[in-house]
């Protein structure tokens, strides 16, 4: 019987974790959950679970995300939410020994200096987005120092074959059709963009302790693959299979076995005929190129990305802004100063703050 905690339960891959949980009560037992607000969803989750420890982030602020933490009764802790308030838990988590698996782009893009160094042993941090977590298996068994690159995988998002012209005229309505996630708003937007994809490029160089060259993407349309990885021999290792989180979550919960089946998840069939892949077109989506240079410059830069995208995607979810400014904000913010290395844990959270507050500085030149 595995002891779970899951902070942001309610969200779109915490759902997912938690129909995996449900599936299984005779080996997964969930003691604690967390999510931003005191919903009617959080309390249903509680009363399913039977789960006593249920913490509203508006209620109990950081401590409730570190009860979970600390919990001397939970052995494995599920990051499964967005933003940079569950930093601190992650670190507790990880170095009260606790298996954790995460989601959070933000904890390792803002806090990856200081994360991953609290790492005791192999697979104690298990990635859960698909991508990082298609990478993370095709990794074992392998030596590191023979990987060339690695690979994550883009769906393109709605606009994939849009002109620039056409994506001048996105609206919010459009933009929120993702073809392949069921998301919530601010990654389905950043997916929409590819921000998305260029935050995944910094979280991997991190994750995986690799080199800003070692690290790329593709479009990969209909999301089968979702992960490559390059070695120096010319070989390809990859992941591939259907587009359900509950995958990646089943994966990282019972690793390293894997018999055991996803709820409501039926065997497919494979389109490996219909696969394919893509460059990005950095001119018609300047987020991955934005990003990239925030790989190469590190320091500040990653941590003020986060932040500024953050404002640039609320504006637009506002009518604020349109869709093509949403890179633009993001860019001139970067642009605006240089960003020096923070020196700790507490600047670096700082900075994203910084970021935010800078594009909406900036963000008044900007008009629909």
């Amino acid at each position: 019987m595995i002891n779970v905690g899951v902070i942001g339960a309610t969200g779109s891959v915490g759902s997912s974790v938690m129909a995996v949980c449900g599936a299984w009560p005779d080996k997964i037992r969930v003691k604690a959950i967390a999510a931003n607000h005191r919903s009617e969803k959080l309390f249903q989750l509680a009363g399913k679970f039977n789960v006593s420890n249920v913490y509203p982030y508006e209620e109990y602020g950081q401590e409730g995300l570190e009860r979970i933490a600390l919990d001397p009764e939970i052995e494995h802790v599920v990051f499964a939410s967005s933003g940079t308030s569950a930093i601190k838990a992650l670190c507790l988590a990880l170095e009260a020994g606790k298996n954790v698996s995460l989601a959070n782009k933000e904890s390792i893009v803002v806090a990856g200096k200081w994360v991953m160094p609290l790492v005791k042993r192999p697979d104690q941090l298990r990635p859960l987005d698909s991508e990082h977590n298609a990478i993370w298996q095709c990794l074992h068994g392998e030596d590191k120092s023979f990987v060339r690159k690695i690979y994550l995988t883009a769906s393109g998002g709605p606009f994939r074959k849009f002109t620039r012209d056409e994506l001048r005229n996105v609206t919010l309505e459009m933009a929120l059709r993702h073809p392949v996630w069921d998301m919530g708003a601010k990654i389905t937007i950043d997916s929409a963009t590819l921000m998305n994809k260029g935050i995944e490029l910094i979280e991997a160089m991190y994750l995986f302790g690799l080199d800003e060259s070692q690290v790329d993407a593709f479009i990969s349309p209909g999301s089968f693959v979702h992960g490559l990885i390059e070695f120096e021999d010319g070989s390809v290792k990859l992941l591939a299979a259907e587009p359900d989180m509950k995958l990646p979550a089943a994966s990282c919960l019972f690793w390293p076995e894997r018999n055991f089946p996803c709820p409501e998840f039926h065997r497919p069939k494979y389109p490996l005929h219909d696969v394919k892949f893509e460059e990005i077109d950095a001119e018609r989506f300047p987020a991955v190129r934005i990003a990239r240079e925030c790989m190469r410059l590190k320091g500040g830069y990653p941590a003020v990305l986060v932040g500024a995208d953050e404002s640039a995607v609320s504006m637009f979810l506002e009518g604020r802004i349109g869709f093509t400014d949403i890179a633009g904000v993001v860019g001139r913010v970067l642009e605006s100063r240089k960003w020096d290395e923070p020196a700790n844990l507490d600047e670096a959270v700082a900075l994203v703050d910084e970021g935010r507050r800078e594009a909406l500085r900036l963000a008044g030149n900007y008009s629909l």
